[in-house]
Formats: structure tokens, sequence, C-alpha cells
């Protein structure tokens, strides 16, 4: 239990958060409520996966027929052979992100490619499309990731998304045990920032954790993976869909209360508490054990962390989001905290300051901070190739009408 942790060597914390990673495989990075049954869903990767959820109440579940039309991130005229598909570097239980050169400039980019049969068995296609809507916004912010554009096969749906290769935080954060608190305070900045952008178009995040966090080539963070993200969120409404990860989940969420945007404060007080000191602030390895410590135990703070970081985690990680910092004029809060007082959050939007830290990747090919599981996989000839769309599913084809096109002879 963590709550009992203390000062513990590098050999037996580098276990322990092996035993983490390891116990987020099984139980699964996205969980559900169905009744009062909790299901699980595993497949967190590197790059923007899919995740089942359950929909909220307000939106009725897709049926396989629903149409799906990508709108303006469409590209009609772009198809696979466009790009040389080099590396695996992601996996999910939709499909897999690769990295991709594309032919006419050179340019490279994580290319998402998912399986309409698999979209369509788990009825998704309106999730799917969600997060493309907050891809679509995210490219007017520094820190979250971008989608450029999207194009579809008769079996696939392919996003075309910024390529980021500086690794997740769960990964350097995992090789160095935590990290001094300038540090933390600028991965947290960023992070605070990105999420007030999100919150100012009434996206709440819901899912944020260190693996969900990426470094760019210069060490500059990168928001991922929106799949649990809910739109039309204005600042007084609350919402109830149980979602989430289970070391990071708010109070109000295990006690399937109505919930608002606070909850991503809480999950930004987790990242910060689990970056200064190395572990979740409530984690047990057993679930049941860390959601008890979340509603009923109270915040552990030791060491000799400054007095504002102290009050920053206390004010974060507070148990009633009414009272949370965030809960009055959110992002306002957060960037007014003294805890935040070196940072100047014009430079930090503008990219001004030198990050902490350095990936020092050699160029877009350097894959050192991927996963050589997914790396080291063979490519599919299926993923680089336009099919005959007389030769395909009629079924997928159907149930994504105005989603699907025909290649032209010119681009055949």
């Amino acid at each position: 239990m963590y709550m009992a942790w203390m000062e513990p060597s590098s050999t037996t914390l580098g276990k322990t958060k092996e035993l983490i990673k390891q116990g987020r495989e099984r139980i699964g990075q996205t969980i559900k409520a169905s009744g009062s049954r909790l299901c699980s869903y595993a497949e967190q990767v590197v790059f923007l996966m899919d995740h089942s959820r359950s929909p909220d109440k307000s939106t009725q579940p897709p049926t396989p027929t629903d149409n799906i039309n990508l709108g303006p991130s469409a590209n009609p005229n772009a198809k696979p052979t466009d790009f040389d598909f080099l590396k695996v570097i992601g996996k999910g239980s939709f499909g897999k992100v690769l990295l991709a050169k594309r032919k006419c400039d050179g340019t490279f980019y994580a290319v998402k490619v998912l399986h309409k049969k698999t979209i369509l068995k788990k009825k998704e296609q309106n999730h799917i499309m969600a997060e493309r809507n907050v891809l679509l916004k995210n490219v007017k912010h520094p820190f979250l990731v971008g989608l450029h554009y999207s194009f579809q096969t008769s079996e696939k749906l392919y996003f075309v998304l910024d390529y980021v290769n500086g690794g997740e935080l769960f990964f350097h954060l995992q090789r160095e045990r935590c990290f001094r608190e300038p540090r933390a305070r600028f991965y947290a900045a960023e992070v605070a920032s990105a999420i007030g952008y999100l919150h100012s178009l009434n996206i709440i995040y819901r899912d944020l954790k260190p693996e969900n966090i990426l470094l760019d080539c210069q060490g500059h963070v990168v928001l991922t993976d929106f799949g649990l993200c809910k739109e039309g969120m204005e600042q007084e409404e609350t919402t109830s869909t149980f979602c989430g990860t289970p070391e990071y989940l708010a109070p109000e969420v295990l006690k399937k209360q109505p919930y608002d945007r606070t909850v991503d404060w809480w999950c930004l007080g987790a990242v910060l508490y689990e970056m200064l000191f190395g572990l979740p602030p409530f984690y047990s390895r057993d679930v049941s054990q860390m959601y008890d410590n979340i509603l009923h135990k109270p915040l552990h703070i030791q060491g000799s962390k400054t007095v504002a970081a102290c009050d920053i985690l206390q004010g974060l990680l507070h148990k009633d989001q009414k009272r949370r910092l965030g809960a009055k004029t959110d992002f306002l809060e957060i960037k007014n905290h003294v805890f935040f007082s070196p940072i100047n959050w014009d430079d930090l939007y503008h990219k001004r300051i030198t990050p902490p830290f350095n990936p020092n990747v050699a160029g877009p090919a350097d894959l050192r901070h991927f996963d050589p599981e997914f790396t080291q996989e063979a490519i599919s000839t299926s993923i680089t190739h336009t099919p005959d769309l007389a030769a395909s599913s009629s079924s997928a084809s159907d149930a994504f009408l105005g989603f699907s096109y025909a290649p032209t002879e010119e681009d055949i």
C-alpha cells in the first residue's frame, strides 16, 4: 500500500513501478460501469489508441448502421500509398499507430490505422468521431497532439497525426524514479495549459496520466489520447459516466456522483504527486484497497518538499470537488498558485522556456523511446495498399456511408 511507503531503494521502486505497468496491462487503462459491475479494457499504447467506454446517459448507443462522415478532416484524395510506413509505434484494440513518411514531401507523421469491422463490432463509431472532433481543435494549442487530416479505404480508417518521439512521461519517470521540483513544475505547467485550453472549449479530458503525456524532440509536453473526452461541458455542467484510469480516479467518480471539470485538476494533482514521489498518491496493488484509499485516506506528503508544492498537492487532491483548487475560476486558479510563481505563462505557451530535459533524439527515425515490442513488429501489407472496394465487406461499407470513398482511375 502506498500510504505506508517510505523511501524505498531504487531497485525496489523500479520493481514496484514495473508491477504498476504490468498491472495496468492486466486490468486495463479504461474502465466503465455496467450496472453495479466494473468492466475493464486493456491496451494503452504510445499514441492515441482506442478505448471502449460507456456512453453518457444523454447519448444513445450507436447502431451498426450509423453513418459516419469525417467532415472537415476528410481528404478524399489521400490513400495509403501516399506514405512509406516505416515502423509500428503503438497498438490498440482497434488497430495500430505507425511511423510514416509522406512520399510527396518527406514529412513524418504518426498514422493511426483503425479497422472498421472492429469498430462496428464494439459499436464505437460515434466515439471515434467524438475523438476526431477534439483532435481537430488541438492544432491550435502547442501542448496537444493535432490531427492533420484523415482518409479511409473500404476496410480501414486512417488518421494522420503529429509525430512525437521523445517518449512517454511514464517511461522517463520509471527510469529516473522521480523528478526534482523544477522539472515537475515545468511539465505540470504545460499540462495545465493544455487542460485549461480544453476546458475553454467546454471539453473535459478525464484520463490524465503519465502514459498520455508525451515529450517532443525538444522535451516539451504533448498531451495525447482523447478517447475519453466529454464535449459540451459548460462551466457549471456535470456528467456521470464512470471512466478513467484506476490510480487517477477522483473520489466523486468512484462514488458515481455527478462530476465536473475539476476531475481533471484532481488528475493533475495525482500526476504531479507521482512526478515528485515516484508513485501515485493513493496507490495500492489491490485495486479495491486503492479505491478505499482514494475515498477515505488523507493525503500523505512526506519528504523535504517546498511549502508551495505541498499546498498545491493538498489543493488539487482535495476530496471535495467544490473545495478543490480550480473549482472557482478553473485554470486561472492553477496559474495563480504560488507553486507556479516561477513560470512566465506567456513564455511557456510560446515555448520560450527551455525544457529541463532533452530526449536527445537524433531525428524522426530515432525510436529509442518507443517500446521494441512495437517497433520490431512487421507491418501488415493490408495497411499499405488501397483495397478493391467491390471485393470488400459490404456490411462495413454500408455502415460507413459518407465515410468511404473509391479511388479514381487517376489515383490508381
